[in-house]
């Protein structure tokens, strides 16, 4: 009988590179079906919290809060240098000063959100919409503040918006660590031979497409907000990395870091599982 693996990826061009050969059956799927959903991450985050998949793309926000109940595969994972949400002001020059600002968030469970909570808070108040409103919003005047991730990143400058701080830099400068996004978390209660093969897929389809950047496009352009291949392969570039193949131990020890911070601001509490890495 074939081990059905339901399995949940985001929308944005650094998981579209590396799920488009295993999307599109062309590695081996090792005796496993994969039946795969694409969504907005915080939907993504959101399902994993009512047991919907298997194997999913999360926030590591979110993982944090699923740690005694999934495992982070060491594969698949968005984090480096360089690669923070920015936080945005729909004035040029502004600064997140006072209670009644309010500032736009990507989802409750993004890092984007966590990163905005560590490093501003008690300052204005939260919102939270899907991450391809935030500039469009921002632009409208109807929020003062927003914290941008994804292709966002690279367009922001020609929406006439201004930039207050990279918090994946301010991160780095305090941390020395490579900023922690989102990774592939697995549930704790699949077979270890079963998540083995999984994770082996998973790096299989991500050496396909290195091995051939290009061929994976038509599957970024489908799911991508911003349909510029410069822009893609831009964000390919930034997300897909060496941390992408195997967190390695420095990968590991910014997950830990993380962990610690989000104890002292009080999303987890001190006997709460730190992030675990699968390893078989």
């Amino acid at each position: 009988m074939t081990d059905i693996i339901r399995l949940g990826i985001s929308t944005c061009p650094n998981d579209t590179f590396t799920f488009h050969a295993l999307m599109n059956r062309l590695v081996d799927w090792r005796g496993l079906e994969f039946h795969v959903e694409l969504l907005d991450i915080q939907q993504l985050n959101k399902r994993l919290f009512v047991g919907d998949f298997d194997v999913a793309k999360a926030s590591f926000h979110a993982a944090l809060l699923l740690a005694d109940t999934t495992v982070v595969l060491p594969c698949g994972s968005a984090l480096g240098f360089g690669v923070g949400p920015l936080l945005l002001s729909a004035e040029q020059n502004a600064t997140p000063d006072a209670s009644e600002q309010v500032t736009l968030c990507p989802g409750e469970h993004t890092t984007a959100a966590l990163l905005f909570r560590l490093f501003y808070p008690d300052t204005t108040q939260i919102q939270h919409v899907v991450f391809s409103e935030i500039m469009p919003m921002l632009k409208r005047r109807q929020a003062d503040f927003g914290v941008c991730i994804h292709e966002g990143r690279f367009t922001w400058q020609n929406e006439r918006l201004g930039l207050v701080e990279d918090l994946g830099a301010r991160w780095e400068q305090e941390t020395r660590y490579p900023l922690p996004l989102g990774g592939i978390v697995a549930q704790r209660t699949l077979p270890q031979d079963i998540t083995a093969r999984v994770r082996a897929v998973i790096q299989d389809s991500l050496h396909f497409a290195l091995a051939d950047r290009n061929s994976a496009l038509p599957t970024m352009r489908k799911y991508a907000q911003e349909f510029d291949d410069d822009v893609l392969m831009k964000h390919v570039d930034l997300y897909v990395n060496d941390w992408t193949l195997d967190l390695g131990d420095s990968g590991q020890a910014a997950l830990h870091e993380l962990s610690d911070r989000a104890v002292s601001i009080g999303l987890v509490n001190d006997t709460a599982r730190r992030l675990e890495v699968f390893r078989s």
